[in-house]
């Protein structure tokens, strides 16, 4: 039996990410896995002329994001190449896990709800085969360093 993948947030979710309450920047830790070639049945209009990579098809949606991520006050602090687990499950691979920084849940709000983001959002979906988004929040007291 097979698991539906997450690829995007349920109200569940969203009602339960802002009854935290969140003050202050926020992280958040992307786990991504492509599909071998992208598929663009939800956002035809984006279509490339050829087949692509799921890779290349999340490529062009951070090519397109990254002014609107920039604009509202955020950033890519890592992106990187995934793969096997050291600890965790065997059989469970990402392809790219990326972290993005925002100044506050407002304006992670504001870049995800602009307009002209929203139209190039079918480049993630047509990427993505299955992912997972974890709001991180800087911890304070025993466990930091310094």
């Amino acid at each position: 039996m097979s698991v539906a993948p997450y690829l995007s947030v349920t109200d569940e979710a969203g009602r339960a990410f802002f009854m935290r309450n969140i003050q202050g920047p926020i992280v958040m830790l992307n786990l991504l896995r492509f599909r071998n070639v992208a598929d663009y049945s939800a956002s035809p209009e984006l279509t490339p002329e050829a087949p692509i990579s799921g890779e290349q098809a999340f490529q062009r949606y951070i090519d397109h994001t990254l002014p609107f991520l920039a604009a509202s006050g955020g950033a890519i602090r890592f992106l990187g190449k995934g793969g096997n687990w050291l600890i965790g499950p065997e059989a469970e691979t990402w392809d790219m896990v990326m972290l993005i920084e925002q100044e506050s849940v407002a304006s992670f709000i504001g870049w995800n709800s602009h307009e002209d983001y929203l139209k190039g959002i079918g480049h993630r979906t047509a990427a993505l085969l299955d992912s997972r988004l974890l709001p991180l929040v800087e911890t304070t007291g025993a466990f930091k360093q310094g």
